[in-house]
């Protein structure tokens, strides 16, 4: 049986160096929940495929598991299952 991929947007706090460059460092979910993001290991204009949009994914390490992290006209969002 295959589920259902959405968007879940979320809260990025994010530093922005003087080339105009943004770096997220925190992601922080509705329920207040914060998860550091230790390193960004890669960031590309791309599509989801999975929950739709087009924008720059982040690929990002959270508690030492790689993650894709979304930008997307200024909002956030993770793949989430339903």
């Amino acid at each position: 049986m295959e589920q259902t991929v959405m968007k879940r947007f979320v809260c990025v706090i994010a530093a922005h160096d003087t080339d105009g460059k943004t770096h997220p460092m925190c992601v922080v979910w509705e329920d207040g929940a914060q998860y550091e993001i230790e390193k960004v290991e890669e960031c590309r204009r791309m599509a989801s495929t999975r929950a739709g949009g087009v924008g720059l994914r982040y690929a990002v390490r959270i508690r030492g598991k790689r993650k894709y992290l979304y930008e997307d006209e200024g909002r956030w969002f993770v793949e989430a299952k339903c």
